[in-house]
């Protein structure tokens, strides 16, 4: 992986955002400005915790341990297998619109963003705001309580890609509506799944 701001290449802005993208980025400054004194490693710490990094990996361990042999029950939570889906449709999606649409990330993010893929290069939506409110809005849909704090986190973690300059207003916004389909989705496909009779147990 290496540090990245802005695609070296990259155009002023996206043709595919017209005009709207000058607004966004005049309010995305504003407000990266106005909140500069709010402590970075509190911004850092939200971001870590929204890092597909982490979300990817920790469920997927998660959902093959409980299929393993070792685990007498031999149930899969639907849970899991339902955010498991979720996750890798909105690693899709995001990453699809990202290069689709080319928006250059705010040319004053700072060189301590590290990128996973090219895709990452590219701003709208944003990937920890989709993941944040995908995350939220399926564990809520499925009783995890309190619904209201994983809505907090979700709303801060998008909150934070504006004020540590990674994003623009529009992409955090587009990205929590995007979430919040993904999380729709999951929920069908996993309904899908257990009329099925499938490996899941629900």
């Amino acid at each position: 992986m290496a540090p990245a701001t802005t695609s070296p290449s990259a155009p002023a802005k996206s043709a595919l955002l017209g005009g709207l993208a000058g607004l966004d980025a005049a309010v995305s400054l504003r407000l990266h400005a106005l909140f500069l004194p709010v402590p970075r490693l509190l911004l850092k710490a939200l971001e870590v915790a929204g890092d597909g990094r982490i979300w990817l990996p920790v469920p997927i361990s998660l959902l093959l341990l409980s299929a393993s042999p070792a685990n007498a029950s031999g149930a899969v939570s639907p849970l899991l297998a339902g955010l498991v889906v979720g996750l890798v449709i909105d690693l899709a999606f995001v990453g699809l619109v990202k290069v689709v649409v080319r928006r250059p990330r705010p040319a004053y993010n700072a060189k301590d963003m590290y990128v996973a893929v090219a895709a990452d290069h590219w701003s709208f939506p944003s990937g920890h705001s989709s993941r944040a409110f995908l995350v939220a809005a399926f564990l809520a849909g499925g009783g995890f309580q309190p619904g209201e704090a994983l809505f907090l986190w979700a709303a801060a973690t998008s909150a934070s890609r504006v004020l540590l300059g990674r994003h623009y207003v529009l992409d955090v916004v587009a990205g929590a509506f995007l979430g919040v389909f993904e999380a729709w989705l999951s929920n069908l496909l996993l309904r899908f799944m257990c009329a099925q009779n499938t490996f899941l147990v629900c």
